[in-house]
Parts: C-alpha cells; structure tokens; sequence
C-alpha cells in the first residue's frame, strides 16, 4: 500500500466539560515507531482509547474528527472493531485475568479447538480447546520477548514487570497485526527488561507493523522513534524527527518550562554515622510470587533516602510488601528500639510506617470512591485523624477539605476537584493520590515502590522533590524501590542492591556504573578477586 497507515484528522473531545483534545492530527507510516509524548493530562490516553473504540469515549459523548486506517474510514465503535483492522492495544493499566493461566490470557477469545465426539452431534461450541497449540502458541509468543516465564503459570501473584510483557505477548499472538499501540509500555520494568522490549519493537516495526509509543522516559523517545508528536494540554505543540530533538527540548514543549533534575547537590550533608538504626531488619523472608527474599538483613539510618535496586524478579519489591504485611513473611523488624509484628498491615501502620504500592489500582485505591476520601481514609481508621472529638466521632468535613485542597495544590493532581472519583484520573495523577494517602499518615518511615511509575517528566522531577523535602525538612526516613537506577542515584544517600533474593551489597551513589551493573548482576565480589 502507499500512504499512511493511520491518520487521526482533527481529533477533539471534552470531558465532563473539560476539553482534553483540541485538534490533534498524527500519520502514521507503515512500520513507523510514532512516539506520543506529554506531561499527564496532555490528552495521550485518550487519543488512543479514541483510536481503540473503548466504551469510556462513547459513555461521554464521543469524539469529534477522522480516522483513517490503509485509507479507508475506520469505525472506532468499539475495541473488537479495531482488532478486526489489525490494531493491537497494551493499555497502561492491566487487563488480565488474574486467576486464569499466562497461555489462557494471552490466547483469549482465540483459543484453537478440535473436534470431539460431542462436537459432531451438538455443534462447533462442543469442540475442545487445543491445548498443545495454545502452550505452542503462547511460548511462540512470550520468546519473541525473551520472556522465559512458564506459560501455564497462574497470573494472579506474577511480579507488575512480568503482567507487561504478557499483556504484549497477547498483542504479538494476533495474526493480522499492523499497528500495535503501546501506552507506558516501559513503566514498570527495569533498564534491561526496557532494553529488550525496544529491541523488539525495533523488529516488529523491520516487520512493517506500525507502533504508536506513549512513553514518559524521553531517552528511549530519541532511541526507538522514527517521528515524535508532543502533546501540551490537550493541543499538539510539535511533530518532528528525533535527530531534531533532544530530551531537553521535548521536556521544554511538554510543560513550557525548563525542567531542572533533582540532584544530591538539592540536598543537604547527612552524616550517616549512627549508633542506632532507626529500622532494622533481620533474617527477612518474603512469600511473593517472583520477588521472593530468602534472608535479607539491611539496617535503614535515621533521616536517609535509602534506595533499594536490582532486576526485575531477585525480591526488591518484596522487601516493602513484606514489612507492610501484603505477602506472608517471617523475620524480625525493628523500628525506633520496638518490634513491628509481621503479617499485619494495621500494626505496620500503627508503628509509623507508610506505604506507596507498587501496583496503585489494586492496592493503592480505592478507584470508586472521591479523591478527597482515598486521601484521608486511611488516616482516619488508624489514626483517628479527620474525625469531630465527642462521643460519636463524626467526619470534620472541614479539615478533611482543607488538607485535600493543599495536597492536590502540593502535588499538583490534575482534577475537577476533591469531589472526583479517582478512577477518571489519569494514571500519574492517580499516583499522585497515593503519594499524598501516605504522607498524610506523616509516617517515620516511608515506604515508596516505584513512586514514579507511569509519571511524566515534570511531575516526576516534583514527585522526587517532594520526597526529598519531606526527607529533609520534615526528617521523614525514606525507602525508595525503583526500576530505575539513575532515579535512586539522583535523590537516594546509599543504595542497597538485592541479588536472587538476598543483599548483594551497598553503594553510594556516585559509585560507578561498572560497579551498580556488576552488582545487580551478583558478580562484583568475583570481579573483584579477579582484579587482586
């Protein structure tokens, strides 16, 4: 064919009377990588739930503008439409069935069946599932992605790294694939597991696929992309080439305003001598579904930014999910000279620690209810906070309002209003609500797992200084889990680096990058008595 792949022609649309599109136009090329950039709310999401038909567009009046695919005028009515075109969607929310199989989710509503005695008799709806080819299928798939993850495996329990790269394996198993759009596809993975997955795409796009690429991590925008289309409020602010850009330059047209990264010069010398640690942790074992921890002992100074890194699958996200009392696990915590009991998440809270979840939408919130009470909820059933003092302790509406106000103002959460419910939140925003859930507890320890995730570049560089102003002006002990080292290096005073479930080792941050790799990869300590 000549011409575009996909052509999305003067595409608006409002929200609840917000209008969140106001006249995008983008082409795709067959086997083009189009790269989607903007700070949230800049509409990115919703363009492409416009182009993949889904219910929440048409439950709120539809959209206005074209859509063209190979040409032709493409219906937009509904998702099975624009699979039948051959476009493909992993959204930045998961949508798997957490009791079913990794082979059953990636072979969904596809499965291959062969006849049966029955079959003959009662018709095709008779027929069994072909088991064989669906494992075949299902490896074929998960290989593309170097994904070595057993296929019959239940996906409830799997690690949010893993969920990703399934949810893309079901996109790679359809047959007429021509344009796969990936929304934040690298968010939750590690700078490897992100390595790999731009590796593919490369080969999907060699392949004449066409991929639209929503991303927030501007470095693999300039990498991967052939074309570059930035979004500001809701408006297209640019198109142009990754030779023409720079990640400075993008970030500039992103939120009309240099963006300044937190360093460790922002904050202030800590002397981390301290005869006493603030939380220690000894012998911690952690039953999580690929973060298994099998012994870890890590001590976390007083006043720290503490980071904790390593690869996706060796238990760094089971250190918080354990001490937290989310997954069964035994060892021995201490905070501030007292035991913290395990297993117990209200007795966690009650010790003065907090917790943002890795996974927001099903830990983290509660997506029915306003952004006002996902904010206060939790501090009001453990603390007592926001309630009249009297007999029959009743909300202060008042102070609840107050507070809410100053966390949506703090944290900059784009919103109609502390009345919202949170499941119309855009994902960083919706993150942001669970930044401010925790610091409302105004814990001592502060656990944050992957704080960043699915957070454009200018909300990131506030959602890092606030944890960093937090840390230093309010002494608040930070533990921070992230995916992504040049993150911890930026905001963290030491880095503990776990290893198959145990601690390999403790750096500063400044050390080097043959250093962090060789740590993550457990040979540091080999490499090391090679050298002497």
């Amino acid at each position: 064919m000549t011409g575009p792949r996909l052509e999305m022609k003067n595409i608006r649309k409002d929200y609840f009377g917000n209008k969140v599109l106001k006249g995008i136009n983008i082409a795709v090329e067959p086997g083009e990588v189009h790269a989607i950039v903007g700070e949230n709310g800049a509409g990115k999401s919703t363009l492409m739930n416009i182009l993949f038909g889904m219910p929440v567009i048409h439950s709120t009046g539809g959209f206005k503008g074209k859509i063209l695919f190979n040409g032709k005028p493409a219906p937009s009515s509904s998702p099975e439409d624009a699979m039948a075109l051959g476009i493909g969607m992993v959204h930045q929310e998961f949508m798997l069935l957490p009791g079913f199989t990794v082979m059953e989710n990636i072979k969904l509503n596809r499965e291959p069946t062969i006849p049966n005695i029955w079959s003959r008799f009662l018709g095709d709806k008779m027929k069994t599932l072909d088991i064989q080819k669906m494992r075949k299928d299902a490896r074929a798939s998960l290989e593309k992605l170097d994904l070595g993850i057993d296929e019959m495996l239940k996906v409830a329990g799997l690690p949010v790294g893993f969920m990703q790269f399934i949810e893309i394996a079901r996109e790679l198993d359809k047959d007429n694939l021509q344009l796969l759009v990936l929304d934040e596809p690298t968010a939750v993975l590690t700078e490897a597991d992100a390595d790999t997955l731009l590796e593919t795409v490369k080969r999907l796009s060699k392949q004449g696929i066409s991929v639209l690429f929503i991303t927030h991590r501007l470095d693999e925008v300039l990498k991967i992309s052939d074309k570059i289309t930035v979004l500001r409020d809701g408006e297209q602010v640019a198109t142009m080439k990754p030779e023409e850009a720079t990640v400075g330059k993008l970030a500039e047209l992103m939120v009309g305003r240099k963006i300044q990264a937190v360093t460790r010069k922002d904050k202030c010398e800590t002397d981390m001598e301290c005869p006493e640690p603030l939380l220690s942790i000894r012998n911690l074992h952690v039953e999580m579904p690929g973060e298994e921890l099998h012994g870890v002992n890590l001590d976390v100074v007083p006043g720290e930014i503490l980071g904790i890194g390593g690869l996706a699958g060796h238990g760094k996200i089971g250190i918080a999910n354990g001490i937290m009392g989310l997954y069964p696990s035994t060892g021995e915590i201490v905070l501030n000279g007292k035991p913290v009991p395990l297993n117990n998440p209200i007795a966690a809270l009650n010790s003065g620690m907090a917790f943002v979840s890795e996974d927001r939408r099903g830990i983290g919130l509660l997506l029915e209810d306003s952004i006002e009470m996902n904010i206060i909820v939790q501090a009001m059933q453990s603390q007592g906070k926001f309630l009249k003092k009297g007999i029959i302790q009743l909300m202060d509406f008042e102070t609840s309002r107050r507070h809410t106000e100053k966390m949506i103002k703090d944290l900059d959460i784009r919103c109609t209003g502390p009345d919202q419910l949170t499941r119309r939140l855009s994902g960083g925003n919706q993150q942001k609500v669970c930044i401010a859930k925790a610091l409302t507890l105004e814990p001592r320890v502060l656990f944050v797992s992957e704080p960043t995730r699915g957070i454009d570049v200018g909300a990131k560089r506030l959602v890092l200084n606030l944890l960093v102003e937090l840390n230093r002006k309010a002494g608040v002990t930070i533990v921070m889990t992230s995916s992504e080292l040049a993150e911890l290096r930026s905001v963290c005073d030491r880095i503990a680096i776990i290893y198959k479930g145990r601690l390999e080792g403790i750096l500063p941050p400044d050390d080097s990058n043959e250093r962090f790799g060789l740590m993550m990869a457990g040979a540091l300590t080999h490499h090391m008595k090679e050298v002497s």
